[in-house]
């Protein structure tokens, strides 16, 4: 993980109340550390409160609030476990259709744990190879998606891990997906503005 590399880039974290403490936090310091200013999205206004090991820890404040986003204000969105908060969110229409906006605009996504409960949710995992904490296994199936008992999986801007044992793996194949991202968007610029649409990128001369 290199300083810098996603700097001026901003990263959602969508998350309430039941939030894994260690699922949120870690992600959340790997990609400021590479520049990144990460939010809070969430469902109402104030705090958060996360848990651990299925006890109350930190809370965290609300950045904004997933009624008032978009997909175009981020370079990536992240989806944290915790049993509870991704059974709440998946719930709202709001975070439903936000999850849904970034897996159609093709802008990175990373889930941990009961994270991947929103993908199902928003029917994003459909032809996708991916992983989750085991019960999950079944829903993700069910939905169309192929699911593995795997560390990490990047599957194209999707990363996806099982728990916070895989924590170290998941923040940096998160980072490198969204910087690898944002390389692929700079490069579609740089030709764009090479080649106007007026003037179509030169190509092999007629016989």
């Amino acid at each position: 993980m290199t300083a810098g590399q996603l700097d001026g880039r901003r990263v959602a974290f969508l998350a309430t109340n039941g939030v894994d403490e260690a699922e949120f936090m870690q992600p959340w310091q790997a990609v400021t550390a590479a520049g990144a200013k990460a939010e809070l999205v969430s469902l109402q206004v104030g705090d958060i409160q996360s848990v651990s090991k299925g006890e109350k820890t930190q809370k965290f404040r609300v950045d904004r609030l997933v009624d008032d986003v978009s997909v175009r204000d981020y370079d990536a969105l992240v989806l944290p476990g915790g049993l509870k908060n991704p059974d709440t969110l998946r719930m709202n229409p709001a975070a439903v259709a936000f999850v849904k906006a970034f897996m159609d605009a093709d802008k990175p996504v990373g889930a941990i744990c009961h994270g991947p409960w929103l993908l199902v949710e928003a029917d994003c995992v459909r032809g996708r190879t991916l992983t989750s904490y085991p019960s999950l296994k079944t829903d993700i199936q069910n939905a169309g998606g192929d699911w593995l008992d795997r560390t990490v999986i990047s599957d194209q801007k999707l990363v996806t891990s099982r728990n916070p044992g895989d924590l170290p793996a998941f923040g940096a194949a998160l980072v490198e997906t969204i910087a690898r991202a944002v390389e692929e968007r700079s490069l579609d610029r740089t030709i764009e503005q090479s080649f106007p649409a007026s003037d179509p990128a030169p190509g092999p001369s007629a016989l």
